[in-house]
């Protein structure tokens, strides 16, 4: 195995100066800050359906209500959904907001088509804000990885119902 390849390689610190001057932005600390931010209160909203999920359905399948779990399931991905696309919007306001485009619908266009990772238009971007359809497929990925993980939990409970409840008792 041939390791000098390993010697051409910039060092960390070099390749994290190369790509802040390529891009010369200082505001995408902002943007970097933001995607954390928003990554959080995805999780926070995003464990609060899912909490909402479990105690609704653990009251109605206590009470023996037909068809409750799913009506509570069918409502939690619909929040999840709802909280996807206000997240889109958010990101249009934010690019609106650095004026990355020149027309409000393009930037929701950009921004959702990047939130989602579909990689469908061919975006110009200004040399400075290379990286943001980076940060907000990062977000977009991670987002989406958490609705799915909390849908799934929510299923697991859905399926299980009584059997999981009884087990949790003990």
């Amino acid at each position: 195995m041939d390791l000098s390849l390993l010697n051409t390689l910039p060092s960390l610190h070099s390749l994290y100066a190369q790509i802040i001057a390529d891009m010369g932005n200082s505001q995408i600390w902002i943007v970097v800050v933001g995607s954390c931010l928003m990554l959080a209160s995805h999780a926070i909203a995003v464990l609060g359906v899912a909490t909402a999920f479990h105690k609704i359905n653990g009251f109605m399948v206590d009470r023996h209500i037909f068809g409750a779990s799913f009506v509570s399931y069918f409502i939690a991905i619909n929040l999840i959904i709802l909280i996807h696309l206000i997240e889109i919007v958010i990101w249009s306001y934010i690019c609106v907001g650095l004026k990355v485009f020149p027309s409000n619908p393009q930037t929701f266009y950009f921004a959702g088509e990047m939130y989602t990772t579909v990689g469908y238009g061919t975006w110009t971007l200004p040399s400075q804000w290379k990286i943001l359809p980076i940060l907000i497929a990062f977000t977009g990925v991670f987002a989406v990885s958490m609705s799915g993980a909390a849908l799934y939990t929510m299923m697991g409970s859905f399926i299980g119902g009584k059997k999981e409840r009884s087990t949790a008792q003990i």
